[in-house]
Order: structure tokens, then C-alpha cells, then sequence
């Protein structure tokens, strides 16, 4: 899964991130973690840099999975911000992480992750100067959001994750509070659901097919859960965002 960042030179650039309009002028960026279901208009007036990694190989280390998240960067629950930026920073650091990926000089992927560690800093740090609170995630909760979207096919249990990663399933549920407002075990139905739109959305498997991608047995059971989580069956949900 990718970690998407989208700058916008100039113009105004109008996408869809997971069903809520978003629209970037120049200077300004927004994040958008793994899974979410997201699209940009065209626009021929509008110049935008879209820069994806994966959290392999930008996180060497847990002060790497902190950065990602700190301030909510990546880790917003459908909660995405438009920010503004310092353009001349950002758009040095992008123009030269598209040299260094084209060229592929010595040591080309060390200097690429710093490149995006100074973007992060400088997002955070636009974050801070226009008075949001500073908020430092625990690299525990972001692992136990990578564990569930790399798993979905298992179906995993609470009490699985928590073996998983080594814990219990009261921290778990004391981080989730903490990060998120809602209990681990809504966490994991939240995660679940975004990637059943996902599926929903690209490509063309059925709704049987989608619930078996997702550790499903049972269509019916799906379809409950899935209603459940958006007030809308799958089929309506799919016929919905194919029109």
C-alpha cells in the first residue's frame, strides 16, 4: 500500500478523497494514507506534483513510522487537510527527488528519504506555525494499522493483531482511544470497509468476490457488515460509483 502526498504548483486542482471534495490552490498539499479511495479532476489550468511511497521503504525504524503520522500527516481517519506550505522548500526537495529517482546516482535512495523527511518536517512544521496542537503518534498503533491492511484475506481477530505484534488487546484498545476516539476492534471494521470501497470502486470483482478478498465466508455476512459501516449495501454502493 502507498502513502500519497499531492502538492499543488498553481492553479486549483479539485479531487475526491474517499467521497469528500478537496481543492488544493498553489503552496498547498494534503495527505492521503494507505487505502483511501481518492481521484483528481482535470484540470489543464492546474500544475500539481504527486509524490507516493511505501511505508517499507521509507520506515527504517520507529522514529521513521512517527514521522509519517506525526501531526495526523497520514494518519487522519478520512479526516484530510489542506495545508499550506513553504513553496520554495517543497518544490526544491521535489524537483531534486525527481533528479535523484531519473539519475540514479550513488546512494540515490538515501538521499530520496531524506528528501521526504525534510517535506514532512516542513509540513509539520507549516502545521505548527498556523497553531495546530502537536501531536506525536505511538509507532505501536501505526504498526497495528499496517498489520490490518496487510492481512485483510485473514480476518484476523483483536487478540491475533495483539499476538502479532507482541502486546495485548487493552493497549491496543488504549491507543486506538487515544489516536483514533474509537475502540481497536472499530479500527480494524473501519479499515476493512475503506478497502471494500477500494475494491469496490477499481476494478471489476463482484460483491462475492470483494467479501472473499476480505476473509468473508459468507456474501450475506458481508453485505451486513458493509451497510453497516456506510449505510449502503455493496451492490448499491457499486452500482453507485459506476455511474
Amino acid at each position: 500500500m502507498k502513502y500519497v502526498l499531492v502538492y499543488c504548483h498553481s492553479g486549483d486542482l479539485n479531487m475526491m478523497i474517499d467521497g469528500k471534495k478537496i481543492k488544493l490552490a498553489g503552496g498547498q498539499v494534503v495527505t492521503i494514507t494507505s487505502g483511501q479511495i481518492h481521484s483528481i479532476n482535470k484540470s489543464p489550468k492546474a500544475k500539481a506534483h504527486i509524490l507516493e511511497f511505501t511505508l517499507d521503504f521509507f520506515c527504517k525504524n520507529d522514529n521513521d513510522i512517527e514521522l509519517i503520522f506525526h501531526n495526523g500527516l497520514f494518519c487522519h481517519f478520512a479526516m484530510n487537510e489542506v495545508i499550506a506550505v513553504n513553496k520554495s522548500i517543497i518544490e526544491n526537495q521535489l524537483k531534486i527527488i525527481r533528479e535523484e529517482l531519473e539519475g540514479k546516482p550513488y546512494q540515490y535512495v538515501i538521499s530520496v528519504h531524506s528528501r521526504i523527511e525534510l517535506i514532512l518536517v516542513e509540513i509539520n512544521r507549516a502545521k505548527v506555525k498556523r497553531g495546530d496542537e502537536i501531536w506525536k503518534p505511538d509507532a505501536l498503533f501505526l504498526k497495528f494499522l499496517e498489520a490490518v491492511r496487510n492481512n485483510f484475506e485473514q480476518n484476523y481477530q483483536l487478540s491475533q493483531f495483539a499476538n502479532m505484534l507482541g502486546t495485548t488487546e487493552i493497549k491496543l484498545n488504549e491507543l486506538a482511544k487515544l489516536h483514533a476516539g474509537k475502540t481497536a476492534q472499530n479500527v480494524i471494521h473501519g479499515l476493512v470497509a475503506s478497502e471494500a470501497k477500494r475494491l469496490l470502486t477499481y476494478g471489476d470483482l463482484s460483491v462475492k468476490e470483494v467479501a472473499y478478498r476480505l476473509g468473508f465466508n459468507d456474501p450475506f455476512y458481508f453485505s451486513n457488515f458493509f451497510k453497516k459501516q456506510t449505510k449502503l449495501s455493496p451492490k448499491v454502493y457499486k452500482e453507485k460509483i459506476t455511474v
